[in-house]
């Protein structure tokens, strides 16, 4: 059996939780998808269990997000457990298509919010727009980029920030240097 450190950050199995639930999936939902029984699904978000790789890749796919999201990534010392995120262990997320690098700022995935980190890349756009059930705020920090949010494009500078509330968006950056945001988003879909 796993355990944790009462003071610890949420586990695998809370993130797994976490995710399944932001995506209106139950448990029975779940299992199907990945031709498992609701008890070993339910046993790993409890953290009894722990998943294979192949399971943590089919899981990934099955809530389609990278499967180094599912991956812990630089221990933090115990009393920071939780609570602090050091910038050499941000957990990648994302697919990192289309030129897009996205860390998670959030200590886990067990908010009601999740903070990232994104980086987009020169030269580099999401083609086809985005439309997810959620509550989206930004702030970009340094570089240019356009936003597409529902048909008015918006093209931002540092110390500008938006709101994106379920309508379809895209983003462009045709500049010659990196755009950098600090993204929010409610639920959480990484």
């Amino acid at each position: 059996m796993l355990q944790t450190h009462p003071n610890s950050r949420p586990s695998l199995g809370a993130d797994l939780r976490a995710l399944r639930k932001a995506r209106g999936m139950t448990l029975q939902d779940m299992g199907a998808a990945l031709g498992r029984s609701v008890g070993w699904l339910s046993q790993v978000e409890r953290d009894l269990s722990e998943p294979s790789i192949t399971d943590l890749r089919h899981i990934a796919s099955t809530l389609d997000i990278a499967v180094s999201t599912l991956f812990r990534h630089g221990a933090a010392p115990a009393e920071e457990e939780g609570y602090v995120v050091r910038s050499t262990a941000r957990r990648p997320i994302g697919s990192r298509t289309a030129g897009l690098v996205e860390e998670l700022l959030s200590p886990d995935l067990t908010d009601d919010f999740e903070m990232v980190h994104s980086t987009f890349e020169p030269h580099s756009e999401i083609t086809k727009p985005v439309s997810r059930p959620t509550q989206e705020v930004g702030y970009l920090i340094s570089g240019r980029l356009d936003l597409d949010i529902a048909g008015q494009v918006f093209t931002l500078g540092p110390g500008d920030s938006f709101r994106i509330r379920g309508e379809s968006f895209r983003w462009m950056n045709p500049y010659d240097t990196p755009a950098v945001a600090i993204w929010v988003i409610a639920p959480p879909v990484y």
